[in-house]
């Protein structure tokens, strides 16, 4: 996704294309779909107009627990694991206590 100066340069080289191809060529696709919003978000800011603090992160907060599912099974969600900045497929070592399980990256 195109920034700045960049983002400014593409949107005056493509100027007369239509929208969704702008969009696009710019790199503001997410799951094959055009984000329009943060691309009309992008170029204001390239243009220097301030759009104020950014809006406070969507969905509750981690509360730091989990439960056993229904079928026996423990799921950490995914948020936890970006916090600590794991990517997928990292290994980790299982250790039970008492009344705890502590996971460490392997």
């Amino acid at each position: 996704m195109l920034k700045g100066a960049e983002l400014l340069a593409k949107v005056k080289e493509l100027g007369d294309a239509p929208k969704s191809e702008l969009v696009r060529a710019c790199g503001y696709v997410i799951k094959d779909r055009v984000a329009f919003t943060q691309f009309y978000e992008a170029l204001l800011e390239a243009k220097g107009v301030d759009l104020g603090a950014k809006t406070a992160k969507r969905g509750r907060g981690l509360t730091y627990k989990a439960k056993v599912q229904f079928n026996g099974k423990l799921q950490i969600g995914d948020s936890y694991i970006r916090e600590m900045g794991f990517e997928p497929g990292a290994e980790f070592d299982i250790k039970l206590g008492r009344n705890s399980i502590t996971l460490t990256a392997a």
